[in-house]
């Protein structure tokens, strides 16, 4: 297999957000996304199993980048209540401007096989550590409740953010995603803080 490297494996990555955002997952060919991407059918196997592995690519690859974004940003904050800000910012942002790539993480990865959703579990587990890592803070820190409980914190975090951008694209992209940014951290804050 091919080093997942260079402009041909980025090309395909590309193509397969395009191509699984406007066909659906399960009508998304191997030969569409090699189409669109310019590149032989027999590319793609070079760099890919087959389409599910071009899925968990997708996904490991955008999601990936994004993590290493949120973690650069939240580390210039001081403040766990301006770290969750910057996160709640960060992931309406990161998704409104890209409403393929939306499309694709919030309704097509869930129509997927049982293989899909454990391929991507690891770099999810990586964004879960992030928001983690900010409900410690602020309750080593006494911002938040001493006795917050962190896994249902950040289920409730990751989960509002998760319905409340499906809900957006359910919606047609028809309002602002990142007006909503304040108002879900004002209701966090106010939920955990003391």
């Amino acid at each position: 297999m091919a080093k997942r490297t260079g402009e041909k494996y980025e090309a395909i990555i590309e193509a397969a957000v395009r191509v699984i955002a406007e066909n659906g997952y399960h009508n998304a060919q191997v030969s569409k996304i090699a189409r669109e991407a310019k590149v032989a059918d027999g590319t793609i196997y070079l760099y890919f199993k087959n389409k599910d592995d071009v899925l968990i690519s997708l996904f490991n690859e955008k999601m990936g980048s994004f993590i290493t974004s949120v973690e650069k940003a939240i580390s210039k904050e001081a403040s766990p209540v301006e770290q969750l800000r910057k996160l709640i910012r960060l992931h309406f942002k990161h998704l409104e401007k890209d409403r393929k790539l939306a499309l694709v993480t919030q309704i097509e990865l869930r129509q997927a096989n049982p293989e899909v959703r454990k391929g991507i579990g690891k770099v999810l587990k990586r964004y879960f550590i992030v928001i983690d890592s900010i409900l410690e803070k602020g309750k080593s820190s006494g911002v938040f409740y001493e006795d917050l409980d962190i896994r249902i914190a950040r289920k409730m975090v990751f989960g509002t953010l998760d319905e409340t951008v499906t809900s957006w694209i359910m919606n047609d992209f028809k309002y602002s995603l990142s007006d909503q940014a304040d108002a879900i951290h004002r209701l966090f804050i106010h939920g955990m803080s003391k």
